[in-house]
Order: structure tokens, then sequence, then C-alpha cells
């Protein structure tokens, strides 16, 4: 009999970063869904950090993706500079390839999709965070998953990757 030979995980980290919150979802291990995690209720980098190595090492993430909050012209503003710092300190500390996706509207399609719960007020500004994270990272696989198979012209984005 041949020993079955165990598929490395693929996961990926997605992470919808703010000043108090990070909201956190990670890949199932073939790299297709997105399902959220607990919110990470942020106090300082080493907490922060401490944080995200746990959930790193317990998902065996193999990569992240930070939501980049643009302007709506596309434009990157000072939040975007904030983030894109983040997103450095990330690859120095984990290293691992940390891309960085788009969220313009993510926290609002995340409140649109809240709102069709029954969650009280309370319970869906909890969970707005870690929606938004679902979603830039099930966008930015679903990108890569139509880029790996090919560019058609509705695949075109101006994304940053």
């Amino acid at each position: 009999m041949v020993p079955q030979l165990h598929e490395p995980s693929r996961r990926i980290l997605g992470l919808d970063v703010g000043a108090r919150r990070i909201g956190v979802a990670v890949s199932d291990p073939l790299g297709i869904t997105a399902q959220g995690l607990e919110t990470l209720q942020r106090k300082n980098k080493k907490h922060d950090f401490a944080f995200l190595n746990r959930v790193i090492r317990e998902y065996e993430v193999k990569e992240i993706v930070v939501g980049l909050p643009l302007r709506m012209s596309g434009i990157e503003g000072a939040q975007a500079e904030k983030i894109n710092a983040f997103a450095e300190d990330l690859r120095k500390h984990f290293k691992l390839p940390v891309h960085l996706w788009d969220e313009r509207l993510t926290s609002a399609e995340a409140n649109r999709l809240l709102r069709e719960t029954d969650l009280s007020i309370q319970k869906r500004g909890q969970a707005v965070d870690r929606m938004a994270a679902i979603l830039i990272l099930q966008s930015w696989m679903q990108h890569r998953s139509t880029a790996d198979a090919g560019p058609r012209t509705s695949d075109l984005s101006s994304n940053s990757e």
C-alpha cells in the first residue's frame, strides 16, 4: 500500500487593519474559501504581533493579504501609508509574502451583509472588522485564481499586490 502524501497547507491570512482593531480571516488549506477568526483588539505592536504569530503558527499560514485603504479616486492617502508600513513590518517579522489589496468599500459591504442578519447593532459592530477581512481575503483569492487561469479583460484591475 502506498502511503498518502500530506498536502502542504496553503493557508492565507487576511487582515483588515484599523487603529483600534484588526479583522482577521484565514483561508481553507487549499486557499479557496475564507473564514473569519477572532477580531484583534489592538494594544501595541508586541501584543498585536504575538496574536498574529499564534494565528500564523496554528493555521500554518504561508502568505498574508492586508487591505489597503485607498481613496475612492484610487490614490493612496495617509492611512494607506500607515498600512504600507505595517505590511513591511509583517514581511520583516514573519518572513512571509505580504500582499496589499484594495479594500475600498469592504467595510460598507460588510455592514450591508451584517444588516441582513438578526445580529444586534452592538454585535454587528463587533463583526464588521472580521467580515471586512473575509471580503478582502476572498476577493484577493478570487482575483488570483482567475489570474492563474489566464488573463481576461474582466480580470484586469488596478489592485496592488
